[in-house]
Parts: C-alpha cells; structure tokens; sequence
C-alpha cells in the first residue's frame, strides 16, 4: 500500500520464487492442536483466519521428522502419507486467503521428554532429567533422510515449504554449538564438521523437494549459554546455509536452558534484532527475519527501516489478533490488539498439556467453537464494572448489536488490569486498554465513568452483568490497621508511598509483582535494550543495579517462593527478585504488626521484621453487593470475572468469562 503509514513493514519482498506482499511472518508456536485427534480442521480456521488477516507467511508449530525426534512421547510426528493427508486443509485454508504456509520440522534431540532421547554426544540438558543416547554415524545419515523425505510429504500435502528448525537448542543446534557436540568422528570438533549436519539437511531437502520449494532455515543467532557458537561460526553458518540452498533464514534467540528471559514480560520490545542485524550481512541474496518480543507495527517497521532485518516473526502478536496485517496496512494500529507476552494462555497452556489461547483473544486457536452472530432481538443490557471482565463483555454484547451500558466506579477503564500495568514489565498491559477504549468508541458503548451503579440506575435494563471486581482482602492480623500498612491497591494506584524497607505479606502472583515494582522501580531495563542486556547478561557480563528498597516477602504456605502464576515466567520473577535481594521467608505465621514491624513465628520462633511499610496482597474479596437486591427486583442477572470468584486475579479467565457470556445472552 502506498499511502500506508508503515511503508518498509508493507513493500513487497521476494522468497524464494514467490513475491509476498509486506514483511510480516508468522513465526512458530506449539499450540496443542498438533497433537489433537481431528485437529486439523481447527488449525485450518486457525491459519485461515490469520492468512485471511493480511499475513502473507506463516510457519506452523514443529513437527518431528522421526520417532526419536519428538518432542514427547505424544508429540506430533510428520513421517506418514496418512498424517500428509490429514493436513491437507490446513495449506488449503491459507492458499484459499491468500497466504503461503511452511511446516516447521525439528528433530527435539536432547530436549526429548521420552525413552529414546538422543543428541550428538550423552550429554544430559539441565532442564532435563534424562541423559540422551549419542547418536550412532548411521543414524545421523537416516535423521538426513527423515528431513528430505518429511519434506516431500509436506509438499505433498500442500505446504509451500518447511521451515528448518536449527535453532533453541533442539538436535541441529546441538551439532553446531561446542558445548554439546562433544564428538570427535566426521560430525564433531571442528566448525566443518559441526555444521555438517545442517547443510546435509538443506541440501538434502532442496534436492527432494525441488527448487520451488521454499525452504527457511531457523539460524540461532544468539545461543545464550555456555560454550554456544562464536559469532564468527553464526555468520559463516549463514553464508553456508545460503550456499546450501536455503531461501530464508529465520533468527534463533536463546535456548530453552538459558537463564535470560527471550519473549516474557521482562524483556523490552524488539530487544534482540541487534542480533539478528550483525548476521544480515553475512547473506547477500536471501531474507533474514528478526523475531522476539516485536508486538506493534511501529516497532516492526522500525526494524525493516533501519536495516536490522528484512522482514519479522510474529507468532503471539497474531494470537492477540488474527487481523493485525490488515490493521496496519490500513494505518489503524490503534485498532490492534496487542499481544501483552504475558504466557499465561497460549505458553503456558502448552507445557500444562491444555490448547493454547489468549488472554486478550479467547477465541485463539478456538475459532471453530468460540463464535457469535448478530443478535435477532436487540437488548438493553448493563455491565457494571470495565475490568477485563466488564470490558470483554461489552465488547462483544455490542459487536452482536445489543445497547450496552458500560458502568465504572473510577474514573479510567481497566481495575485490577489497571493497578497491574504500574508493575515493571507490565506496561504492556495500558495498550489493551488503549484497545478497549478504541472499541467502546468504535462500538457506540455508553460508558460511564466515576458512576457507581445503584439498583435504582438499573432497573430499566433488559439484563445486568455483574463485573464489579475485587477488592483487596485485610487479613486478620493484630495491628494491621496500623499506619504504616497498606494494600497493594494503594501502593500500585500511588495513593500510598512505601518506604525503604517493606515487608510484602502474600507471594502469590500480586505478592511478587508488588515486590518487584518496590526493588526495581522504573528500572530501565524492562524498556531498553542496552540496559536488559546489562542486567541479565545478554553478550556482556551481568551488571545488576542496587535495588531501589529492602524487601522482605512473606507467606503462609511452605515451599519455593517467587514462582507467581506463570509456568514459562515464574523462573524470571524469582531470578529477579534474587538479583534484587529480596528475603523469601514462606510458612510464617503471622503474629503481630506495630511500630516495630512485622512479627512472625518461624517454626515457633519469633521474629521481628523491621519495616517502614507493610504491603498487604492476601488475596482479595468479591464485590457482590448489588446482586442482591437486582436479583429480588427479579432482574436478570449474570455475574462473571473476579466478581464471581475472588480467588488469585486472573484476567485471562475474567476476559473468557466475559466473551462467552456475550456470546450467548
């Protein structure tokens, strides 16, 4: 588009023998619909739905050439004329909007979670309980084989080619790398003979795919761990792998073993196209694509205008929403719904064996059962709060064409979703309400702020949906109405100011989030990429600042602490809060609060913790009042988010909630 406000993010770019219409990619994502009985017909709408949206290349989650390479012993395997066959709709889906879509191929190597676990050398991972075999001369030619032969059964089935996955640490990479390929045969020890098993892969698939296949290669340009590959071996891997065959080269960031967060919160957006900038010149006639935490289109065609990259991976940002190609290109970013990198639904639900989603979209990956029409009878319809609850809801009630009164007892949109985005790393969070205020204007939703809704003010609506909230829970503790106390709604709003040294009663998600907000403040390197790297050790030695204030983070329960709410995140928090020197202390009982601090029982020894403010996030309490009397009135009532369950803040349910409400009213 000429007049387009991204004009590099949407020039046409040539892969392979296909002209692409803009630079965005839809990069990789296990969403466990691979594994699936009949899922393919759900990753059909799935990619459909993302191709009809304006991206013109999408890559599918991976999928295992051999038995041994997968990544489980249920994980979805890409070897038969039976499986080729089942995927046939999935290309299908696409090619009918327009889009190109590769298969992604990867052998797991070390980080198989099955018996039959191999790798280049016996070298166990650490996040890995079990030791691999080293695999035999024999069986690296037949994993060759398995590539080639797995990509004919791709282009069989219709892809348009396959991405190669050489990157994460996975089998190829381990060949690559010197800290786990230990071997001293034709496959191991110098850098030739290390790569020899990815240009092996290339040239074999080229040759049985034939030349207008397309074929990306999966580079890691940044391993993060011990012993990985030098920058000279990545730049001369990238000119070998062009040589080899290859049409694109997609970057690698991190293995799963590192220590150093690659896409969560804590990571600054496009934080790692540096990396992928000081590979592109090493090619001088393919693509290479930056990847990692690229979630608006200003960010993605800063990095095309600067020369970073020629083109960018999105795969969360797309979960968010299926249509940000065609938002951009048609100049309204503020239309889009940003991906937050927030885990919870789509990485997450993965590792957890569940079907990745969204906590901003629900409908991700779901597009086959989360659906809604116009409404035939037009309703009047209030919802009382606009948390994410209140919020998704009334979106959707307005979307289908109900009148909806949006009421809000404060004067901005978004309660606990709100307080959240004052947490470093979580700012992320004020463009899904940017997203929400678009909709409530672009929809004609009445909304009402500082309005405390009353039975009297409803008492007219056709129904009422209760998404009034939470209030933080006061535990029963002797003194804790002393001054020096505080909810983490008064510290994170800024109606309270904590001094320089804090106690933090609760290590649930808000308990953790809370500390990090008190020890790094507005620390740098949530937002910039020279000071992330700095403070995790990103190619550079670790430099960790001092912590703005001494934290003292207390729970109930026994156990590790620090982990939050997060599966692939929890680790970053508590390696946060290490780096900031917080003192962990779980199975405390609490005693007493006074001038002097906190007091606790320590296995039936008492302690004093002195402070200047106590923080107190132990949970919270629904706000229920107007059910009640609405429901006496005989009104109809529904009542969804934290209003209904009061238990950890969980916005990822309360957006569900909220959507599949408004879907069947």
């Amino acid at each position: 588009m000429a007049d387009t406000i991204f004009p590099n993010l949407f020039t046409p770019i040539r892969v392979g023998k296909r002209t692409l219409p803009n630079r965005l990619v839809m990069g990789s994502m296990h969403t466990g619909l691979e594994e699936m009985e009949g899922g393919e017909e759900r990753l059909a709408a799935f990619y459909g739905e993302r191709a009809a949206g304006g991206c013109p290349l999408i890559v599918t989650g991976g999928f295992s050439v051999n038995a041994a390479g997968r990544l489980n012993a249920h994980a979805a395997s890409f070897d038969t004329d039976a499986i080729a066959r089942a995927h046939k709709p999935i290309p299908a889906a696409v090619h009918a909007n327009g889009g190109a879509i590769l298969l992604q191929l990867l052998h797991a190597g070390r980080y198989s979670y099955h018996a039959d676990s191999v790798a280049p050398s016996p070298i166990r991972s650490p996040i890995n309980k079990q030791t691999p075999r080293e695999l035999t001369d024999a069986e690296i030619e037949a994993t060759i084989e398995d590539f080639a032969r797995c990509s004919v059964l791709a282009r069989d089935a219709g892809y348009d080619g396959v991405e190669i996955m050489g990157s994460e640490g996975y089998l190829i990479n381990e060949f690559t790398a010197p800290c786990t390929n230990h071997r001293t045969d034709r496959w191991g020890g110098s850098f030739d003979n290390r790569c020899r098993l990815p240009i092996s892969v290339i040239e074999a698939v080229r040759k049985a795919a034939g030349p207008d296949f397309i074929i990306m290669y999966r580079l890691s340009v940044l391993d993060i761990v011990e012993g990985g590959s030098p920058l000279e071996e990545v730049l001369e891997l990238a000119r070998r792998v062009e040589a080899a065959g290859a049409d694109i080269v997609n970057s690698g960031i991190g293995w799963h073993e590192a220590r150093v967060p690659t896409i969560a919160q804590a990571v600054p957006r496009g934080a790692f196209a540096w990396a992928t900038a000081r590979v592109k010149p090493a090619l001088t006639s393919i693509p290479i694509v930056a990847v990692n935490r690229i979630n608006t289109p200003e960010i993605a065609e800063e990095i095309v205008a600067t020369g970073q990259a020629d083109m960018v991976s999105m795969a969360r940002p797309l979960l968010a929403d299926s249509r940000f190609a065609e938002k951009a290109a048609a100049g309204r970013p503020q239309a889009i719904n940003t991906c937050i990198a927030c885990n919870q639904a789509c990485l997450d639900h993965y590792f957890l064996g569940e079907t990745c989603s969204c906590l901003v979209n629900p409908r991700a990956c779901h597009e086959t059962l989360r659906t809604w029409t116009k409404t035939d009878a037009p309703k009047s319809i209030a919802v009382v709060g606009a948390g994410p609850a209140g919020l998704s809801c009334a979106e959707v009630l307005a979307d289908r064409g109900h009148q909806v009164t949006l009421f809000e007892a404060q004067s901005h949109i978004g309660g606990q979703f709100s307080l959240a985005s004052a947490v470093p790393g979580k700012q992320e969070f004020l463009e899904t309400l940017r997203y929400f205020t678009h909709r409530i204007d672009e929809l004609g939703i009445d909304l009402r702020l500082n309005t405390r809704a009353t039975p009297d003010a409803l008492k007219d609506f056709d129904a009422v949906v209760l998404a009034s909230g939470v209030v933080p829970r006061v535990p029963d503790i002797d003194g804790v109405d002393h001054p020096i106390v505080m909810t983490y709604a008064d510290l994170l709003s800024g109606a309270r100011k904590a001094g320089g040294r804090v106690a933090v009663i609760g290590a649930g998600g808000i308990g953790i989030d809370v500390s990090v907000f008190l020890t790094e403040g507005d620390s740098d390197a949530y937002h910039e990429v020279e000071a992330f790297c700095s403070f995790w050790g990103v190619d550079r030695p670790a430099e960790t600042p001092p912590p703005v204030r001494q934290v003292t983070l207390v729970q109930r329960r026994s156990g590790k602490m620090g982990i939050g709410p997060g599966r692939t995140t929890g680790w970053v928090h508590r390696l946060a809060l290490l780096k900031s020197k917080v003192e962990m202390i779980p199975d405390a009982i609490y005693e007493k609060i006074d001038d002097a601090g906190l007091t606790v029982l320590l296995n039936g020894d008492r302690r004093v913790i002195p402070c200047d403010s106590i923080v107190l996030c132990a949970g919270q309490e629904s706000l229920t009042d107007l059910s009640e009397p609405l429901l006496a009135a005989g009104q109809e009532v529904h009542v969804i988010g934290g209003a209904k369950l009061a238990t950890e803040v969980d916005a990822k349910r309360a957006i569900a909630e909220g959507v599949a409400l408004a879907a069947r009213l």
